[in-house]
């Protein structure tokens, strides 16, 4: 019998998970169904169940559900317990709901496998606070960056979150208007402004000749951010296509035990952009 698995969210139609998931799935031979589902804002519990009474096996979950979805797990992984979100949900016949977070890995992954860049010692500056951010703010710690900086439109919640990760490492927090005029090795963008096509208001002096960039959205074109590094002569300016792979490619180990290969599958949703 073929497996079903689905990305929950909404907006969804716009979704790459079902492209990346019927290729890792064609490559590993296993055999799976995986759909988009949109989800009335107010209806994830209901969906939830009715996608397993429905033999669901598993489900990825996006905006703007990942938050809520952690709060009606029967079990959640450590790392989806500190992201505060869940976006990969595993259904046992045991222990119910079990909630996982894959997009920490994912950055990490791509940061450091596709892109050949070591995050130890590096100084790091991280743009945003919300959601996104959280949810990849331990993996990137445990990579032993020499500093991090995590700015923010609101400063409050920079601080706010600089706190609640203090004891992984110590973490500098500000307001995007307090920024030290200084290059940074890595800037990551967890921002929202690349979804509006917009662009964050930064220094210039933020980017040296050394300096990566990443923005954790992506698109056929580069984003406004990409093309403010690039401008100013950063070192690489990377979008967050392969972050999508790579968390999807946990997501899919986490159910079928099998690690797909996940060059071809960026290369091919690339093409298809």
């Amino acid at each position: 019998m073929t497996d079903r698995y689905a990305v929950m969210g909404n907006p969804i139609a716009h979704s790459k998970s079902p492209l990346i998931h019927s290729l890792f799935a064609r490559q590993t031979g296993e055999d799976i169904r995986y759909e988009a589902i949109r989800v009335p804002e107010d209806g994830l519990a209901s969906a939830l169940a009715d996608f397993h009474a429905g033999g669901g096996r598993g489900l990825n979950i996006t905006v703007p559900f990942k938050q809520q979805a952690w709060s009606l797990m029967d079990r959640r992984s450590p790392a989806a317990e500190r992201a505060g979100a869940v976006n990969t949900i595993t259904f046992d016949e045991n222990e119910g709901m079990i909630g996982d977070n894959t997009d920490g890995i994912g950055l990490v992954r791509d940061l450091t496998l596709n892109h050949a860049m070591h995050l130890k010692g590096c100084s790091l500056l991280i743009l945003g606070a919300g959601g996104a951010v959280r949810g990849v703010l331990a993996p990137l710690l445990a990579e032993a960056p020499a500093s991090v900086t995590l700015a923010n439109r609101t400063a409050a919640r920079a601080r706010e979150l600089a706190t609640a990760f203090a004891d992984l490492m110590a973490i500098e927090a500000c307001g995007l208007d307090a920024l030290p005029e200084q290059p940074f090795d890595l800037i990551v963008n967890g921002t929202a402004a690349s979804l509006h096509g917009e662009m964050p208001d930064l220094p210039d002096s933020l980017v040296g000749p050394r300096t990566r960039v990443y923005d954790m959205m992506y698109g056929p074109e580069p984003t406004p951010f990409m093309r403010w590094a690039q401008s100013l002569g950063a070192a690489a300016a990377i979008d967050g296509l392969g972050m999508l792979v790579e968390q999807a490619a946990e997501s899919f180990h986490i159910w079928r035990g099998v690690r797909p290969d996940t060059g071809p599958v960026i290369r091919e949703v690339r093409a298809s952009l």
